[in-house]
């Protein structure tokens, strides 16, 4: 059995749609909205604050902001018990970088080698598991992976795991070393 009806106020009558459970007719789809942009006052807004955010220099853009800073006592804890676990899973050529001074965004840096990719990844996980039992516990977002090198932040303290192909690549014992360059603005000498 069809039946015909009008659809909405001010429509044509068209053919009626099949009886739904329970005999009534199914509810029309509503028609999909339009996205709303953002009214032109708003992009203008946003526009010049940028522009005065350029023009006012770097200081002037917010940065992201820093992870609390811990005691000098409690970063040698963290660094001994991350070290002790490098030590456990056979990590090579254990370096520990002190950049204090030298960096905005941490004052230690561990850097150590593994074979293959697996290993990376067992010994970023056993390290991760040694800070929680030490009290540092990490967010999911502090550790980026891929096949050769981990990065695991840990506030002020960052570890660095890699293939000894990425190592070699990337060098950061140069870039962060007591050999590295002075940062600018130190008295050199």
């Amino acid at each position: 059995m069809t039946r015909t009806g009008t659809s909405r106020a001010g429509s044509k009558p068209g053919p009626a749609k099949p009886a739904a459970k329970g005999g009534t007719a199914a509810a029309p789809k509503p028609a999909a909205r339009p996205r709303a942009t953002p009214p032109a006052s708003l992009k203008a807004s946003a526009a010049a604050l940028r522009k005065r955010q350029i023009a006012a220099g770097p200081d002037a853009v917010p940065k992201r902001p820093r992870k609390s800073k811990v005691t000098p006592d409690r970063l040698e804890q963290l660094v001994a018990v991350a070290r002790t676990s490098l030590e456990d899973d056979k990590a090579e050529d254990i370096r520990v970088l002190d950049v204090t001074g030298r960096s905005d965004f941490t004052d230690c840096m561990i850097i150590a080698t593994g074979q293959v990719e697996r290993q990376l990844q067992a010994m970023a996980v056993h390290v991760e598991e040694a800070l929680e039992k030490a009290g540092r516990k990490l967010r999911r977002s502090d550790i980026q992976a891929s096949p050769d090198w981990v990065l695991i932040d840990a506030g002020d303290l960052v570890i660095h795991l890699f293939r000894p192909e990425a190592r070699a690549t990337y060098a950061l014992e140069r870039m962060w070393g007591p050999e590295s360059p002075a940062p600018e603005g130190a008295a050199s000498g």
